[in-house]
């Protein structure tokens, strides 16, 4: 059971597939902010998606099996992920461009 008392953490996570023009990054943006999350979500140029995220660990964890699943156009192949503490430098969840 988790503290109420507990850090936050941070994920970071780069996902792979056909994610990109697919609305993976409003999926991500929804679903983080339903969970109470702070960090971003973009695009990046050799065709992945980039996710930060800060919050409650079990929250976190709720995130990545979200990513990967994806939305119902999306074919995640892989999610590759690292955890580490927060660094409380989002104030809300957005959507980035490059």
């Amino acid at each position: 059971m988790t503290s109420p008392t507990a850090p936050n953490e941070r994920l970071t996570a780069r996902v792979h597939g056909r994610v990109q023009g697919v609305g993976y990054r409003h999926f991500v943006w929804t679903r983080a902010r339903r969970l109470g999350l702070t960090g971003r979500v973009r695009n990046e140029r050799d065709g992945s998606v980039a996710v930060v995220a800060e919050g409650p660990r079990p929250a976190l964890e709720r995130l990545l099996e979200a990513l990967r699943e994806g939305p119902p156009a999306a074919r995640v192949e892989r999610v590759d992920a690292t955890w580490g503490p927060a660094a409380g430098a989002f104030d809300d969840f957005e959507i980035r461009l490059w």
